[in-house]
């Protein structure tokens, strides 16, 4: 008999790290974690199942479908922003190629149980795209249906799969001869702001100067910040970004009033980041080493947005401020992991 599992993918990563160790210890999902690469060794006694996979292996997909009853998808893989600049159409594969892939899966295992499985999926800031640095300065908090010009792959990979999520919800096979008496994905989505993490080295997000300049200072590396000190975007701490998957995760359909939902926590300039690192870390070396084509592609995302829709469907509020972010999270949290 198949057991029922949750399966978060490209689980090695930031937010797979902090995700899979709350649903071990706050639920009792049965985890099935998949990556590219073994699973981190402090992960696996989380897991019923690690697979060392991709997801655009079609043969593996298709042997989980039958090992396993899917129950929700964690949809965390990807490539991100300054990574997919370096390879764009490898990106595109991994990041959209691969989503829908396992969309179908979705799919195929909703039609088999006769109801949907949730699809969990996490978006970005960089699906936005204001286009000019006057326009950033005048615009309001940016709802999820503005700016919606991204000018990275990333950011066009995010925000298409936004739209193949809505349409495997609600008009998959619209023409077909059982158009509407079958099961389809539930898909939910977050727009995440910059993240930040006390306990994971960034990988590869064109917002990494914020968790970058705490790393380096705490491990004694001289640190030069890629982007002006006036730039100014907003950021969350990892445990309030896996708190609201959970929640979004959790939230009766009925409630939801769209697909995709902004959360976010604070919003400060890098020379803030700055200011707080040399405070908390007075021996570290860090200066501003503008690289233009970085600089030219955070310009293009909010300074600040609206997560009103996510306050109002699903009670989403993060736990940590500025203040708390940094004070009772990062810097202690960082401080413990290089002093060990």
């Amino acid at each position: 008999m198949r057991q029922k599992v949750v399966l978060v993918t490209g689980a090695n990563g930031e937010i797979g790290h902090g995700l899979i160790q709350y649903l071990a210890e706050s639920t009792d999902a049965n985890i099935v974690a998949l990556d590219v690469v073994p699973l981190d060794k402090n992960l696996r006694p989380y897991c019923s199942t690690y697979i060392v996979g991709d997801i655009l292996d079609q043969m593996l997909l298709g042997r989980m479908v039958v090992e396993h009853e899917i129950a929700t998808i964690y949809h965390l893989a990807s490539i991100l922003s300054t990574k997919a600049e370096y390879n764009p159409e490898t990106a595109h594969r991994i990041n959209v190629e691969g989503t829908l892939n396992l969309l179908r899966l979705a799919v195929e295992q909703s039609q088999w149980q006769g109801s949907p499985v949730k699809f969990i999926y996490p978006s970005s800031i960089a699906a936005y795209g204001i286009q000019t640095p006057r326009e950033k300065e005048k615009a309001k908090p940016a709802k999820e249906d503005e700016w919606s010009h991204p000018n990275t792959m990333y950011g066009c990979n995010k925000l298409y799969c936004e739209h193949l999520g809505r349409y495997y919800n609600s008009h998959y096979r619209q023409l077909s001869a059982d158009c509407g008496t079958t099961e389809t994905v539930d898909f939910r989505s977050i727009r995440f702001p910059g993240l930040i993490s006390s306990e994971t080295i960034p990988t590869g997000g064109t917002s990494d100067y914020g968790p970058e300049m705490l790393h380096a200072a705490a491990s004694g590396e001289p640190y030069s910040c890629f982007v002006r000190p006036d730039t100014t975007i907003p950021f969350m701490v990892m445990p309030d970004a896996v708190k609201s998957l959970i929640m979004l995760e959790a939230a009766p359909r009925e409630q939801l009033t769209q697909f995709v939902y902004n959360v976010t926590s604070f919003s400060m300039s890098a020379q803030d980041i700055h200011d707080i690192v040399l405070k908390a870390f007075p021996d570290a070396e860090i200066d501003f080493a503008v690289d233009s084509c970085r600089q030219k592609i955070v310009d293009t995302w909010p300074k600040e947005v609206d997560d009103s829709a996510a306050r109002k469907d699903w009670a989403w509020k993060p736990d940590f401020d500025l203040d708390r972010a940094f004070n009772e999270y990062l810097i202690p949290g960082i401080r413990k992991q290089y002093k060990d």
